[in-house]
């Protein structure tokens, strides 16, 4: 029954993550006129629009569906693949990243929540979420490796501008796919609050609880140190003269590790301090290596190795967020934790492309190692501490409001 329900918004996933476009982005971006510290502005932008509106929209998805906001967040992302598709300069390629921001901010923290729910409410505790987010991340590593593989064949035998088009009809059918989600009742059986009652309750919940506030961080540390390597990347690439026929293989790779690292979260035992601590150190050797590397495979294996750990550790802060926070709460909370990674994301974009275009992109990949040293560190703090305890139950989101 889990596996039934969870089935068409697994297949909605792997619809709105056929993004053609993603492994040439910045191929077709520098066909039109960006330099590195453009693109480094262009992420800022869309970094800018996400924390604005992410939390409003997590708690309009707890009050609302938050089903309806994933289709919503969908629609936008078929906007911004249409709106660079006509792009020829770098000033209309802004309006495709404050779309991509409006998607970004309307779908933070709704699949999780609904996966977390329905397991909840089909087995009656949290227990399984590791395993079938775990599904959900191979499902979208998949359909991410399949679209990087047909949009560098699509670019080579077209160009890069005819992904962006192509993409468009295939986010659209995932719109459809998320329309036959049968949505979890869990958050809707506390008592009904004002908005503003919620609102004050959500940002309680993120600035008071002093025991949560080490997995806040780290959710929110491991999603900025997961999209540089994927927004900046590609330049190691281009710094190194890649042919372009490495574009494809190369995302495809990266974007593996989201699904290998959903398979191997349910075998790893991160809340182990040994384990922990074992992994984070193998984080920070890993973003060292592009620092220091000038050759394709160095830069490559280290990339691939920091964008696994991030994914698994992302996973295993995402399950003890979920366990701390009531059900009424859970996206607006998991918005806050992505608004705060947008706000970190922000500054370290722009610094990034200014030093990749100054002092090249292996300095600047020293923000990924300093970064990637706080995560280590707050993985090793957050396996020492016991598991949040909530309940899991229907009435999870009561007391949270309540005590307001």
């Amino acid at each position: 029954m889990l596996a039934r329900r969870l089935r068409p918004l697994q297949v909605g996933v792997a619809l709105q993550n056929m993004l053609l476009w993603v492994p040439v982005e910045k191929m077709f971006m520098t066909q039109i006129g960006f330099d590195a510290a453009a693109i480094g502005l262009v992420a800022a932008v869309y970094a800018a629009v996400a924390p604005v509106l992410e939390v409003p929209f997590g708690i309009l998805a707890d009050r609302w569906s938050r089903t309806g906001m994933v289709i919503l967040a969908t629609l936008a992302l078929a906007a911004s693949s249409l709106v660079g598709g006509l792009s020829s300069t770098p000033a209309t390629y802004v309006g495709s990243a404050v779309l991509l921001g409006v998607f970004f901010a309307l779908n933070s923290g709704t699949v999780e929540s609904i996966v977390y729910d329905t397991v909840v409410e089909e087995t009656g505790a949290g227990d399984g979420y590791e395993r079938w987010i775990g599904r959900m991340h191979v499902v979208e590593a998949a359909a991410l490796v399949a679209s990087a593989i047909l949009g560098g064949l699509l670019a080579a035998f077209a160009s890069a501008r005819v992904t962006y088009f192509a993409t468009v009809p295939l986010i659209a059918a995932a719109a459809l796919a998320f329309g036959r989600c049968r949505e979890p009742r869990l958050h809707r059986r506390a008592e009904r609050v004002t908005f503003r009652r919620q609102a004050l309750a959500t940002v309680r919940v993120l600035a008071a609880d002093r025991a949560l506030r080490p997995v806040v961080l780290l959710t929110a540390l491991t999603a900025v140190v997961a999209q540089l390597v994927f927004e900046f990347g590609p330049l190691w690439l281009v710094s190194l003269h890649a042919p372009a026929a490495l574009y494809g293989p190369y995302w495809a790779a990266l974007v593996s590790t989201g699904g290998l690292g959903g398979w191997l979260i349910s075998r790893t035992r991160l809340d182990r301090p040994p384990v922990a601590i074992g992994f984070g150190a193998l984080l920070v050797l890993a973003a060292i290596l592009p620092t220091l590397g000038h050759t394709l495979p160095v830069v490559i294996a280290g990339q691939f190795l920091v964008a696994l750990v991030a994914g698994m550790t992302g996973i295993r802060a995402g399950r003890l967020l979920h366990d701390a926070v009531g059900a009424q709460l859970r996206a607006g909370v998991t918005s806050g934790a992505g608004t705060l990674s947008w706000l970190i994301f922000l500054p370290v974009s722009v610094l990034f492309g200014q030093l990749s275009r100054g002092r090249g992109v292996q300095t600047a990949g020293l923000l990924i190692v300093l970064l990637a040293l706080a995560m280590a560190l707050l993985l090793a703090h957050t396996s020492r501490r016991p598991r949040p305890v909530a309940d899991a139950g229907p009435q999870a989101a009561e007391p949270t409001l309540n005590a307001t």
